[in-house]
């Protein structure tokens, strides 16, 4: 098959772009039969548009919870919220184990 440059229009921005004899050739290779709708950076901001927040934004809580050792019954501060606060250990027990 012969591929040759194409222009087509942005659905997002209403650009033009070009999808490339190259681009085509591997979009005929993967078995994509349409064309792209969107331009590179469009496609871009619609990826991190819909990326997981894990993924996208690291946790910076400094948010700490008082929990009671279940072992030795130390009252400690722990960075995270516990799904059990009556199953954790504090540091020292939890190094001894």
């Amino acid at each position: 098959m012969d591929f040759k440059d194409r222009t087509i229009k942005c659905r997002d921005c209403n650009k033009d772009f070009i999808f490339s004899a190259g681009e085509q050739e591997f979009f005929a290779q993967k078995g994509f039969d349409r064309d792209p709708i969107r331009c590179s950076e469009c496609r871009k901001a619609k990826k991190t548009k819909f990326s997981s927040p894990k993924q996208s934004q690291p946790a910076q809580s400094n948010e700490t919870h008082t929990i009671k050792c279940k072992k030795c019954g130390k009252t400690t501060e722990v960075p995270f919220k516990p799904k059990f606060p009556d199953d954790i250990l504090c540091s020292t027990c939890f190094e001894e184990k």
